[in-house]
């Protein structure tokens, strides 16, 4: 089976329009042609037909008064003028009854008839009185000649009506047939379309879901050969990336199990030495093992961060979008962070519009809760949290500020990076490590948005932190 690229199958589908469009312009071309010729032709047979008409009239007129002369002078040159006349009227005769289709029926043979008719009563009557009795056949060649000129009208009037009607209807095939080629090139654009854009789309759907660490359905792109090719190429790229996402969880795995069991055991030495097991303590001696105790809390905390940073990073790549109400997403992030709030009697203000978007609300309430905790370390006893939702052209904004210190402005441009924290000092000791805010750009990039630090003022120098989604309705 032939396999077009999509340069030949793009190629191929031009080349098919073209040929119907020219199937068309040709047929057109012919049945134009084919009326030219039959028009030219009527009108010829007209004209001739009008012509010799014209001309036998002339001529009984000539014979009628050679007759008449001959009848009364008896002069034997207006019978050799009658006979010169009667051989050019049978001439004109000759051309009436070899018009196509006979137009004139038996007319030109009643006319012939009438002209022997008239000649041998001429050539044989010897006296006056016989010569008066060609004076019927005189009216009646007048009245033949007569039919003669209204049956050639009507019928050059029945050919120019034909005409006509075969003119209308060579339009109306023509209007017809130029219609067919142009929706006959629509459709042929129409399916070529179809057949080329199906494989693009997959392709992009396919682009999509390796983009949301999706390797569990395989690639399959139909269409050109060379689309079908980069359709292989995207799944061998799809089970590759599979292979190292699964080789990467194994290793945080090891890591975080290999790191965990020497500090499972640091820790477990350095409480026996506080709880003073092995022998007691001097007083540098306890102060050392205070300092080891920190240390290992602290690298514990780290340890704990780069695990929930990576777990972050790689579950933030599966989006599930469904329908989220705005009020309801602020006030379960408030909830979570009920104790938190009592504890240092904070007050938060949700507001939000009573509508509903399709967001992904778990990592977007992941997202404000880290916010949300920055918020809560940093604000001052007794302060103000306000969460502020708006919908402006189909992105969501939440704007997250406290009344806290702020943040520096040497540290703003740094401050999303993992495991960076602002130089500012908080009201409670910190509890955290730096990766809060790294967390909420990552799961902003991956639903397509972003988080940003507004500057302060001086009217309120606490920190302005504002993610911005694409929603829907």
């Amino acid at each position: 089976m032939i396999r077009l690229s999509f340069r030949q199958s793009m190629l191929a589908g031009f080349l098919l329009i073209a040929l119907l469009l020219s199937w068309a312009a040709l047929r057109s071309w012919l049945v134009l042609e084919q009326f030219v010729e039959q028009s030219r032709q009527g009108s010829e047979q007209a004209l001739q037909l009008s012509a010799s008409i014209q001309e036998l009239a002339e001529r009984t007129v000539d014979l009628e008064r050679s007759t008449r002369q001959f009848m009364v002078l008896n002069d034997a040159a207006l019978l050799g003028r009658f006979d010169e006349n009667v051989n050019h009227s049978l001439d004109a005769v000759k051309r009436l009854e070899s018009v196509p289709g006979e137009p004139l029926g038996k007319l030109p043979g009643a006319w012939r008839q009438a002209v022997e008719q008239l000649s041998q009563g001429l050539h044989q009557a010897e006296s006056r009185a016989s010569r008066a009795g060609l004076v019927p056949v005189l009216n009646r060649l007048a009245r033949v000649n007569s039919e003669l000129e209204h049956t050639g009208r009507r019928w050059i009037n029945a050919q120019q009506a034909s005409m006509l009607a075969e003119l209308e209807q060579s339009r109306q095939h023509l209007t017809r047939l130029v219609m067919a080629a142009v929706v006959g090139a629509f459709l042929v654009a129409l399916a070529m379309g179809w057949w080329l854009a199906r494989p693009i789309v997959s392709l992009e759907r396919s682009i999509e879901r390796l983009g949301e660490s999706r390797f569990d359905q395989p690639v399959t792109v139909g269409g050109p050969a060379d689309l079908r090719r980069v359709g292989r190429r995207l799944d061998w790229l799809r089970r590759r990336l599979g292979e190292l996402e699964a080789e990467r969880e194994r290793t945080l795995r090891h890591v975080s199990h290999e790191l965990k069991t020497p500090l499972t055991a640091l820790r477990e030495g350095i409480a026996l030495l506080q709880e003073e097991v092995v022998g007691s303590l001097e007083g540098s001696q306890q102060e050392v093992v205070d300092i080891l105790q920190d240390n290992v809390m602290a690298l514990q905390r780290h340890i704990e961060s780069l695990l929930r940073l990576n777990a972050a990073a790689f579950e933030a790549r599966r989006l599930c979008y469904r329908p989220l109400p705005l009020r309801k997403l602020l006030a379960d992030v408030v909830q979570g962070r009920e104790l938190q709030i009592q504890a240092r009697q904070l007050s938060v203000l949700a507001d939000a519009p009573a509508i509903t978007r399709t967001l992904d609300g778990e990592k977007l309430q992941v997202a404000l809760d880290n916010l949300l905790s920055n918020a809560i370390d940093f604000s001052p006893q007794g302060g103000v949290i306000r969460l502020q939702a708006e919908v402006v052209d189909n992105i969501l904004r939440i704007a997250c500020i406290d009344q806290g210190p702020g943040i520096a402005a040497e540290d703003a441009e740094r401050i999303f990076e993992p495991f960076v924290q602002g130089g500012r000092a908080s009201p409670t000791p910190r509890q955290g490590s730096g990766v809060g805010l790294s967390i909420v750009r990552e799961l902003m990039t991956a639903m397509g948005g972003r988080v940003l630090l507004v500057p302060g003022n001086r009217n309120a120098p606490g920190a302005n932190f504002c993610i911005e989604v694409p929603c829907e309705s």
